[in-house]
């Protein structure tokens, strides 16, 4: 009876394995795994990629499509026409919204590695097998990703995904003002030191919660210990002026949400691991997926941790799983070679874009950009010049007291300082859309400060000969 056992068993070992090598075989051609369900999407994916667009646009799967036939091309800022080759001469340069376009022809040089495709019945449920709504292995690959890059400690930490930071700003703000909420009846205090984000503003009063306000520049609760709880938004690098702030409020009733999203190799040099108390980062600074609408938290404290699992599960019970899964191929593309190739592209390309505009504005008497000098770099191990996401500008002008609209007549569009409740002699330009808007916006200032320079030069030439006529003028009036 055994032997019978233990021949049929062999035998259906011996089964199963030829019709294991029969699928195998029936699957791989010439050593390439034949696509069988996913041929048609990846069919779909590359033939709507292939469509020119001049390299002034791009087609997408999910565009307009015309008389039923391919997606139409989304041109570039300036361009128009089916192909996007038309130039469209009197445009403005935009240089107002922080799309990260900047970073396009990276994911295109790395098209295989970084695309995805997701079958029909990917993630259907609400939560993962462990009753969560985040990806164990997407959290993983976070966590190695901030040791590779050594921008942030994640170590003994807890990490809370979000709709991208902006989900965050306020799931933190939430999760702060309530912590030991019984310690004080009246709200918490929101303040940001200027210039700031204006989102941090308008979001919390959009919520107008009971437990917290938005009380404006961080200067008027510098004495704090009259006051209640307070949290301070700490914006590292800053936006809109790049600088590395730190909290300027400490105490007992003090916290501070650290928003830490420029704080990679290709926008600042990285001189330690940040180790705040709640810091938020986004896949759309790091890798310029801003659609992808994907960010995380990274928290010390396990009761402020809960409280932002819990706003998060009641607001939207957590995030997209396409989107996470999305999230875990391209940091996957990072890690691959610990993050060399996009930090370095991306920061040669931030790094030469500041400089063409530091030298373009160098010349100028009228306009004035933020001083950011070279530090030194723990992540490329030596000391390197400044790569900022954005140009602080001032008008130097007395009389150019509205420094947008002084730029908007010049054909640039920037976004105005009292959006960052900052003076209006600044203006926000954004260095990091794509390479056409970024070769526009150059294009206008170098014609800005040419016309500039020889209003100055006229002014100097006439100076040159009004000297002698005011001197011949005066000895007439001696004699």
């Amino acid at each position: 009876m055994g032997k019978a056992q233990s021949s049929s068993y062999f035998v259906i070992l011996a089964l199963s394995i030829a019709v294991n090598l029969l699928l195998v075989f029936q699957f791989c051609v010439d050593g390439e795994w034949r696509l069988t369900w996913s041929k048609r999407a990846a069919e779909e994916a590359e033939r709507v990629a292939a469509i020119p667009c001049s390299g002034h646009g791009t087609a997408y799967l999910d565009g307009l499509v015309l008389d039923g036939k391919e997606p139409v091309c989304e041109c570039n800022s300036c361009y128009e026409g089916p192909d996007c080759s038309e130039f469209v001469t009197e445009c403005a340069a935009n240089a107002d919204s922080g799309d990260p376009y900047f970073l396009q022809p990276f994911w295109m040089q790395h098209a295989a590695q970084s695309a995805v495709l997701v079958a029909g019945w990917h993630r259907m449920g609400y939560s993962y097998p462990d009753g969560s709504y985040i990806s164990a292995e997407l959290e993983g690959h976070i966590r190695k990703l901030h040791a590779t890059v050594g921008n942030a400690v994640t170590q003994g930490r807890y990490i809370v995904f979000g709709a991208g930071s902006t989900q965050l700003l306020n799931a933190a703000v939430h999760a702060l003002s309530s912590h030991n909420s019984s310690n004080s009846s009246s709200p918490a205090s929101v303040v940001a030191t200027i210039p700031y984000y204006r989102l941090y503003k308008t979001q919390t009063e959009f919520f107008r919660s009971l437990d917290y306000r938005f009380e404006g520049d961080t200067s008027s609760f510098l004495n704090i210990s009259e006051a209640g709880k307070v949290i301070e938004f700490v914006t590292s690098p800053n936006n809109p002026d790049g600088k590395l702030n730190k909290a300027v409020l400490h105490g007992p009733n003090a916290s501070a949400i650290y928003d830490r999203v420029y704080y990679w190799p290709h926008f600042t040099a990285i001189p330690n691991p940040a180790d705040d108390d709640l810091m938020l980062f986004s896949l759309s600074k790091l890798t310029g997926h801003a659609g992808s609408r994907f960010g995380w938290a990274v928290i010390k404290n396990e009761s402020v941790y809960q409280k932002m699992t819990e706003y998060m599960s009641s607001s939207s019970m957590g995030v997209s799983r396409d989107a996470q899964l999305r999230a875990l191929k391209l940091i996957n593309v990072v890690l691959e070679t610990r993050g060399k190739q996009i930090f370095e592209f991306g920061f040669h390309t931030m790094r030469n874009r500041w400089e063409s505009l530091s030298k373009i504005l160098s010349l100028s008497n009228r306009f004035s950009l933020q001083k950011l000098g070279p530090r030194y770099c723990t992540y490329f191990q030596k000391i390197r010049g400044p790569s900022p996401a954005y140009a602080w500008v001032k008008c130097e002008r007395e009389e150019d007291t509205d420094c947008y609209e002084v730029l908007k007549a010049a054909n640039i569009t920037g976004r105005s300082g009292s959006q960052f409740s900052a003076p209006d002699r600044y203006v926000r330009l954004s260095l990091i859309r794509s390479q056409d808007d970024f070769d526009i916006l150059i294009q206008r200032l170098t014609q800005l400060v040419s016309e500039e320079r020889q209003q100055q030069n006229h002014a100097n030439n006439f100076l040159q000969l009004k000297k002698p006529l005011m001197s011949t003028l005066r000895r007439g009036l001696v004699y």
